[in-house]
């Protein structure tokens, strides 16, 4: 049974909407997954799940929240060397590129991303929720 974890931090609502179906996609499938908020997760935990999915928003000029999100990413950057992990959020405007920036930071730093990142606009509607939840089987199987 694979042990998942699902961190996020959400400022509107709509990332901790899809943290909550990717938890429960996950699951689904018999894995152990827990959710934690940014702030209630650190680097010394990375090594007690298989599987971690970080789930952060677009802010600003398409970038990672910087207070509380980013602080808790950099510090578990050293321990993503070959830890298979995921990435989501949602965004309100631009083309994803805070997603696509933050993919390729993570596997200069070697992590495994385990499936193509999510990333869905606003609030999930229920075609996003599905989204959401089959995300979070594949991250669990």
């Amino acid at each position: 049974m694979k042990k998942v974890a699902v961190v996020y931090w959400s400022g509107t609502g709509n990332t901790e909407i899809m943290a909550e179906k990717v938890l429960e996609g996950a699951a689904s499938t018999g894995a152990e997954a827990k959710l934690f908020v940014a702030s209630d997760f650190n680097a010394d935990m990375m090594d007690e799940f298989d599987v971690i999915a970080f789930g952060c928003p677009s802010m600003g000029a398409e970038q990672l929240e910087d207070s509380e999100f980013e602080p808790m990413f950099d510090s578990c950057r050293p321990k993503l060397s070959g830890k298979t992990i995921a990435l989501f959020g949602s965004y309100g405007w631009g083309d994803g590129e805070w997603m696509r920036d933050w993919e390729r930071s993570c596997s200069r730093n070697g992590a495994v991303l385990v499936c193509e990142s999510l990333i869905l606009m606003e609030t999930p509607d229920a075609d996003g929720e599905a989204e959401c939840a089959q995300f979070g089987k594949t991250l669990a199987q």
